[in-house]
């Protein structure tokens, strides 16, 4: 089996692994948006991530991940109900990838002679549980965004051809990554990421050899170094699980609600994605953190990658959104 770069060996990019490990926390979080330079470990932090996730149980061989036995598909084929455990699935979006191989594909030949619904299914149930990564996402087909939009929503993906009808759970954390250089991504989805990141490439001489020096020894010997990366691995991947366990008994105040709405409002922000993101960025941010109930603190921690992509643009503004949005803490902390 390939080895993987691991997670907790990527040097900095701090901002970027929190933000992945809230989402694994709390999917509900709405996904990880990561933009900057090509080389700043965007997708190693993606891949990185899969391989640190904790373990789904799954009905073996069925085609959308289900847990239990009464949800496997009718069209999907017959299974007996084992249950076994898998990696949480991370599938990629490939830029060009056609309509039938993102939803799946009915074949009406057959469902006309046979009178069997016969379907394909494609990368939205491969992703059902998972994550669905999306690579220079700025750069995706109009249609294809407007697909992912749709199901993204509804947590289930339905495809209709000829008068037929096909429909199955889709329910996943998007990540997408890309060169801000190329393109800005329209605002619809912008809205539909839970939290946003920017990285840019290490700007330490220290932090440059380290990078070099351990991406060399990871070339050189994967399996050692991931030895050596393991125990650091599985301290990570044992809070995620703990905060996971956590999260559904942590206290959120009346207070903590109101300093979401300040901010919220201060900074102009439409709807209310922007309050919900943030509080239940909070809320991961606690359970990970071991606290029993979130702070203005953790708020506080989690407001830049919650809140940036969501603002208007100022053009009488300079300032990157991540400082207008430290600006706007500032102003509702005194």
């Amino acid at each position: 089996m390939k080895q993987v770069y691991p997670f907790s060996a990527i040097v900095g990019q701090d901002d970027m692994k929190l933000a992945m490990i809230l989402t694994a926390i709390d999917p509900k979080i709405g996904g990880v948006l990561v933009f900057g330079d090509r080389g700043t470990g965007k997708s190693t932090a993606v891949r990185g991530l899969s391989a640190l996730l904790p373990k789904i149980s799954v009905v073996q061989g069925c085609p959308v991940n289900s847990a239990h036995g009464q949800d496997v598909p009718e069209w999907g084929p017959k299974l007996d109900g084992t249950i076994t455990q898998i990696l949480t699935p991370v599938i990629d979006l490939p830029l060009g990838v056609s309509e039938d191989r993102v939803t799946g594909a009915l074949d009406i030949e057959r469902a006309l002679m046979d009178g069997v619904k016969a379907f394909q299914p494609g990368l939205l149930a491969a992703a059902n549980r998972g994550y669905l990564y999306i690579d220079e996402i700025n750069l995706l087909e109009d249609h294809i965004v407007d697909l992912l939009l749709d199901v993204a929503q509804s947590g289930e993906n339905v495809v209709e051809r000829e008068g037929m009808s096909i429909k199955h759970p889709a329910r996943f954390v998007l990540i997408g990554s890309g060169n801000p250089e190329e393109g800005e991504l329209r605002p619809q989805l912008l809205d539909r990421f839970g939290l946003s990141v920017d990285v840019g490439s290490p700007n330490t001489i220290q932090d440059r050899v380290s990078v070099i020096r351990r991406r060399d020894e990871f070339d050189t010997d994967p399996d050692a170094f991931c030895k050596t990366w393991r125990a650091q691995e599985q301290i990570i991947q044992g809070a995620i699980i703990s905060a996971r366990e956590r999260i559904a008994g942590i206290e959120v105040s009346d207070d903590v609600l109101e300093f979401c709405a300040k901010l919220c409002m201060h900074l102009g922000s439409d709807g209310l994605r922007g309050e919900l993101a943030l509080l239940r960025a909070g809320r991961a941010s606690a359970a990970y953190h071991r606290d029993n109930a979130v702070t203005v603190a953790h708020i506080h921690n989690v407001a830049p990658m919650a809140l940036s992509h969501r603002l208007r643009r100022d053009p009488l503004d300079e300032a990157g959104s991540s400082a207008r949005v430290k600006r706007a803490l500032d102003a509702v902390l005194q």
